[in-house]
């Protein structure tokens, strides 16, 4: 009781925190990810054994390159960077899923850990603050949209996992995680998105559950990889950060592995629209 107690409470902290920064203003948010993501580079870094403080400074440079100069025009060819982060961060994230399902363990060089971390993690936090805009406005309902599918989707594959689960999903990662409890998930994320495309005209209702299936999708995927690097690293959780919860990577693994696939997706349907 006391356990379900402290989660509730860390939880119900993190929300509030959450839905502060978003409702404020667009600093705000981006303040808070910028240090959501130097906390997730921490628990990386001691995951993976990464020594030195240098991928905190090249995330901070990256950060206020990318969200700081590039949409105040400083660059002429400002898309030409995005496209590239894109391409750099979609590339680690394939390179992860491609590790996820070898059998190799950690084996990484230094170099390769500190371009996983500034990619995966650094990339995956810089796109999360680039989704919630939509013609140059911040567009706080889209980001909530967002956030609301990745909760839906962790709360329903665990009240089905945990009831109807018995089939494992990736077993030998991720003991916990059955079929039963991920397609829960995932179908109720596509009802909330039916449901928020009847009421948020931003992105409309087919492409709300188009979004809400790359989100499930992307997001389950990269909670098996952070669960892979803990099992390699021999540890239940990321970190202590959250009482109840772990670290901060495991409560963002989702959302972060999740961003670059969510922002891709919303600019499709930009051009296609």
């Amino acid at each position: 009781m006391k356990e379900v107690l402290r989660r509730a409470l860390t939880g119900a902290v993190y929300i509030v925190l959450l839905l502060s920064a978003v409702f404020l203003n667009s600093d705000a948010f981006d303040f808070l990810f910028m240090t959501f993501g130097l906390a997730c580079l921490y628990e990386y870094k001691r995951l993976v054994q990464l020594k030195g403080y240098h991928i905190f400074i090249a995330y901070l440079a990256l950060w206020w390159i990318f969200i700081y100069l590039v949409p105040d025009q400083v660059f002429v060819n400002d898309k030409i960077l995005i496209n590239l982060l894109m391409f750099l961060t979609l590339t680690i994230n394939f390179a992860l899923l491609a590790y996820l399902f070898s059998k190799k363990e950690n084996n990484f060089s230094t170099l390769q850990k500190f371009i996983i971390g500034l990619f995966y993690i650094g990339g995956g936090c810089i796109f999360l603050t680039m989704i919630p805009y939509k013609d140059n406005e911040f567009a706080k309902l889209l980001i909530m949209g967002i956030f609301i599918l990745i909760w839906v989707n962790d709360s329903f594959a665990y009240l089905v996992g945990s009831t109807l689960g018995r089939t494992k999903l990736y077993s030998i990662v991720s003991p916990k995680k059955t079929i039963e409890g991920t397609l829960g998930g995932f179908i109720f994320a596509l009802v909330a998105a039916y449901i928020m495309g009847q009421y948020e005209p931003i992105i409309n209702t087919t492409q709300w559950m188009i979004l809400a299936g790359v989100i499930v999708v992307a997001g389950s995927l990269g909670d098996l990889v952070e669960s892979k690097f803990k099992r390699i690293a021999g540890v239940k959780d990321s970190g202590a950060i959250l009482p109840g919860h772990g670290g901060m990577l495991d409560r963002l693994d989702s959302l972060v592995f999740a961003a670059p696939f969510a922002y891709l997706t919303l600019n499709i349907f930009a051009y296609v629209s």
